[in-house]
Order: C-alpha cells, then sequence, then structure tokens
C-alpha cells in the first residue's frame, strides 16, 4: 500500500509541475466534446423562458415541457433569481449557450483556486487549483451542471471567492446573502460563517439576502408573496424526491424504505445523527483552524439534508476531494478512503447510469434493493468525509480568530504543515 501511494505521489508532483498545460489539455478535450457532441442544455432554457414572467406575471405557471420521467420543468428559484436572469432573454440561443458555458468553466477555476487558498499558504498552491481544475472538469456533477446549463458553478464560485478572497466582512458575507437569493441552498454557507465567529460577515450575509429579497418584492410583488408564503416548501415542483437523482438522505430512505410513517422516523433519526456529526467536524475543524474543512463540512451537510439534491448539486465534492488530498489530515487513512471513493463515483458516473436503470423501471412498486444501496453513493462520500473532517489530531485546540483569520504564528497548522 505504502508503494502504491509513493507511486501516486510522484505521479501527482509530475502533474502539479506541468498543471497549465493538463488545464489546457483538458480544455480543449472539452470543447470537441461540446462541438461534437452538443448537449440540450434544459435548465438554462427554463432561466431563459421563464425570467421575463417575472414582470409580466405568472412566473410560476410557466413549466417548460420535456419527456418522462419529468415531463415538466417549472421555475423554482425565488423571484430575485429571474431577475438576476433578466438579461438571457435579450441574447441568442447559440451564443447564450457558448458565454455560459465558458462562465461555468471560469467558474470552476475560481472554486479550485478559492478552496486550495483557504487550506493556507503552501507551496505550488496555484498550480495544484489549476491541476484540480482540470480534473474537475471531468467529476459526474461538474459534467451533469455543464449539459444541463444549471447555475451551480457560478454560485459555488461566489460564495467561494467572498470567503476566500475579501478581508472585510461585507465582501465575505455578500457572497453568501446574494447566492441564497438567487437559491435557497447556498444559504447553508452561512453556517461556515458562524462556525469561524464571523459575526459581522453573518449580518452582512444576512441583510445582502435581505435586500436582494426586498427588491425583487419591490418589482414582483404578487410572485414573491406566492412563492414565499406556498411554493418554497413545495418539494413536489422540483421532482421526484424517491427518484436516484436525489442523491439526499430523504431521497436515499425513499428509495430503501419508501415513504410511509416508518421511513419518515428513519429519517429524523438519520439527520440527528448526521448533525451530531457535523458538531463534532466543525469543533475540531475549528480547534486546528482547517478553515477549508469547516466549509466541506457545513457544505456537505447541507446536500445530505435538504430534501432535494439533485447529482448536479453535489459539485463541492471538488472542495471536499481538495481538503482530501491537501487538508491538514490528509496522511489518514480514513481521509485517503473517503478520496478514492469520491473519485471512483464521480469519473466513472455511477448515478447516471443508476438513473438510466431506474428509468427502465415499471413503477409504481417498491424501489428495488438492487438500485437503492447503490444510490446511496454520495451520501456515503458525504458521511465518510464529514468523519475525516472529525477526526481531531493532537496539539491544535487554539480557536480561529472572530474574523475568520488564523494568526500568523498558526499559519503552519492551516496548512497542514
Amino acid at each position: 500500500m505504502q508503494g502504491i501511494w509513493a507511486r501516486s505521489r510522484g505521479i501527482g508532483q509530475w502533474l502539479t509541475g506541468h498543471a497549465g498545460w493538463c488545464l489546457a489539455v483538458s480544455l480543449a478535450v472539452h470543447v470537441a466534446a461540446v462541438v461534437t457532441h452538443p448537449t440540450h442544455p434544459l435548465d438554462l432554457r427554463v432561466y431563459r423562458e421563464a425570467a421575463p414572467h417575472v414582470l409580466s406575471g405568472g412566473l410560476y405557471d410557466y413549466a417548460l415541457r420535456t419527456t418522462p420521467p419529468i415531463p415538466r420543468l417549472p421555475f423554482t428559484y425565488p423571484p430575485f433569481a429571474a431577475l438576476v436572469f433578466l438579461p438571457l432573454a435579450r441574447l441568442p440561443w447559440a451564443a447564450l449557450v457558448a458565454l455560459w458555458q465558458s462562465l461555468s468553466v471560469a467558474a470552476l477555476v475560481v472554486v479550485a483556486v478559492c478552496a486550495v487558498r483557504l487550506l493556507g499558504p503552501r507551496p505550488r498552491g496555484r498550480r495544484r487549483a489549476l491541476l484540480w481544475a482540470a480534473a474537475g472538469l471531468w467529476l459526474e456533477p461538474v459534467r451533469h451542471t455543464l449539459d444541463q446549463g444549471q447555475v451551480n458553478l457560478l454560485l459555488c464560485a461566489v460564495v467561494l471567492w467572498g470567503l476566500a478572497v475579501p478581508r472585510a466582512a461585507p465582501g465575505r458575507g455578500a457572497g453568501v446573502g446574494l447566492a441564497a437569493a438567487v437559491k435557497l441552498t447556498p444559504a447553508v454557507g452561512g453556517l461556515y460563517l458562524l462556525a469561524t465567529r464571523q459575526w459581522r460577515a453573518a449580518a452582512w450575509a444576512v441583510a445582502a439576502a435581505a435586500a436582494a429579497t426586498a427588491l425583487a418584492w419591490g418589482v414582483a410583488p404578487r410572485e414573491s408573496a406566492r412563492y414565499w408564503s406556498t411554493l418554497v416548501t413545495d418539494t413536489g415542483r422540483v421532482g421526484p424526491v424517491w427518484s436516484v437523482r436525489n442523491q439526499s438522505l430523504t431521497g436515499a430512505v425513499a428509495r430503501l424504505l419508501g415513504q410511509d410513517t416508518t421511513a419518515a422516523v428513519v429519517l429524523w433519526s438519520v439527520l440527528a445523527l448526521v448533525t451530531v456529526a457535523l458538531v463534532r467536524a466543525l469543533r475540531s475543524a475549528v480547534r486546528r483552524h482547517d478553515l477549508l474543512g469547516v466549509l466541506v463540512a457545513v457544505e456537505l451537510y447541507g446536500l445530505l439534508v435538504s430534501p432535494v439534491s439533485w447529482s448536479h448539486h453535489w459539485i463541492w465534492c471538488l472542495p471536499a476531494m481538495i481538503w482530501l488530498a491537501h487538508g491538514p489530515l490528509r496522511h489518514r487513512l480514513l481521509s485517503r478512503v473517503a478520496l478514492a471513493w469520491w473519485a471512483v463515483v464521480t469519473v466513472a458516473r455511477v448515478v447516471p447510469y443508476l438513473i438510466g436503470a431506474e428509468d427502465r423501471l415499471v413503477r409504481p412498486g417498491a424501489y428495488p434493493a438492487l438500485l437503492a444501496w447503490p444510490g446511496c453513493v454520495y451520501a456515503g462520500c458525504a458521511v465518510l468525509t464529514l468523519a475525516a473532517v472529525a477526526l481531531r489530531p493532537a496539539g491544535h485546540d487554539r480557536p480561529v480568530l472572530a474574523d475568520g483569520k488564523v494568526p500568523e504564528r498558526d499559519r503552519s497548522d492551516v496548512a497542514g504543515g
């Protein structure tokens, strides 16, 4: 085993030394794949076609007609998102697809660079980030996001840039707040600010989200009232919770046990256990000044406990893999196992294969166990990663500063030594 890791380390060092070329080759292959096998980004079409309805009314009556098993794709984001997407309606479709692809790939690079930055100063950090961006382009959640024209990469980049780059509290908090106003799931990033005692940044996150929501309410009061009063909790509009497309704990339990009372009790028990695991992970990561570990734990927890976490939501697998590979606990066996499991699941595209098998099922009926258990792969990876973050080495007991920075004498701790 040690020989395998030594060879892998040697290959990794060579690739890191040629990270720029690796990224260029990865981008070239991606462009060739897009040109020769063009996709049909349905989610981008929804953004583009639904957005004008925020001004004329009927935003949440709009639905793009598709094929089963999800024959209708409605607009499911808050009204502020429709305001953000309004300029998309003015662009020709081909130009919009090319622009969206370019922005999403650029966002992937930002995600990798900012994730490495949160690890702290370290040799060849920028090259490692470029290498991870080159590899991240082929992870299933990233591919799915690009194929569907999803906004996930852009929002992830906004959140990570805000947490990793600005020194002032308004900049650190505004990224989380604005991303949450576009799509609710980034709001879990607020737990990162609270865990690292960035009280002013957390207040700015709330203020930014509230201001964006108030702006949307002023422009579209009827649609805002409708969304925030009833639609915000209507998971049925999003899609079938039981589908293997949904990689949250709710989806996993629904496939394994159905959706009866017993399943509900089991689900709440599992959610409680995962919450305990999060608390332990945050306590351990904060004590060792592990900012990326804190963020990864928070974001994976959000994906686990959300009622619906489609596979393309799991782009946080890239920061998680960066932490497992380069974080302060990278030498632990559990970190190595979790990293290998993420790599196998995301590169081998396990979930799309399961989706294809699910679509061939004849429903209704009990969900086949042979599909239900493999369908827990992302949840399993997340739980393993939470457990890895929760490990606590001796001698890392000093708390993170209130502004989220690390004392100069402790920089080596954050960088993992």
